[in-house]
């Protein structure tokens, strides 16, 4: 039989995007699956839309956390419940393309492969392409790792039977960061990139990634309070990821044809 992967999915008043979120799963052709929906005290009609799929898929289960307790708790408590061979990761506003699962799991019994990512293209929030590629790293270290996010949450996936289960420790912002760096860590294998575009990332206009100054600040806590680096240490890391994030990883997004 194939291997079960576990998609985790937090929710929070996510109605404008989750049934197209559910419905890029239900098209993989990649067919042994479980996704996890843990919504986090929305106030939306998420839940009436989670409950739709619910209802008719046996595979896909909805938690609900007691108190809104941020993406991290969600992730981890989804996390918590998964039964999968392999965990992966999908936000409620990000889309998979079909062949998503099929291509990474294959790829990662190929190459004895315990963290793998892809390269990912770029939506607005009404789904419309912004022509940009994200280029996959074809392998990644924990030390390149450790200067910046190089791995896009929404196509990282990770092997439970070789690492167990890998969480993310309980940060507002980048705990993603966080839990892919512990999973390279423990493999002590550097982690692999699908060069294939395997999913669609939705850029919001409420994002870190928008606003650059809180870019940096999310960031410096991820060695501050994430890694528990000094003050000083912590600074150095900065000087490292602006360089890292600003002249080396930018290269890597490439503008495609309109």
């Amino acid at each position: 039989m194939k291997p079960l992967v576990s998609i985790i999915t937090p929710l929070y008043n996510s109605e404008a995007f989750i049934d197209q979120t559910i419905k890029s799963i239900l098209n993989q052709t990649y067919s042994n699956w479980e996704l996890l929906l843990i919504d986090d005290c929305s106030t939306d009609n998420t839940i009436q839309i989670a409950t739709k799929y619910v209802t008719t898929n046996s595979n896909i289960k909805l938690l609900q956390n007691k108190t809104n307790s941020g993406a991290a708790i969600s992730r981890n408590n989804g996390i918590t419940e998964a039964k999968g061979d392999y965990i992966a990761f999908l936000d409620a506003d990000d889309l998979w393309k079909p062949k998503k699962l099929e291509v990474q799991v294959q790829f990662m019994q190929t190459n004895n492969c315990d963290v793998s990512f892809s390269s990912y293209e770029q939506i607005n929030e009404a789904g419309q392409p912004l022509n940009k590629f994200v280029k996959a790293l074809p392998t990644l270290s924990y030390h390149k790792y450790l200067k910046t996010n190089y791995i896009g949450n929404l196509t990282g996936m990770y092997n439970v039977n070789t690492l167990g289960k890998i969480t993310a420790p309980n940060l507002r912002k980048r705990q993603d960061w966080l839990l892919w760096l512990s999973a390279i860590k423990k493999s002590g294998k550097p982690a692999l990139g699908v060069q294939e575009s395997l999913a669609y990332y939705r850029v919001r206009a409420n994002s870190i990634s928008s606003n650059k100054l809180e870019l940096l600040k999310h960031n410096y806590w991820v060695y501050k309070k994430g890694l528990g680096f000094s003050t000083i240490k912590s600074l150095y890391r900065m000087v490292i990821f602006i360089w890292e994030q600003f002249f080396v990883k930018s290269k890597l997004i490439v503008t495609t044809k309109k």
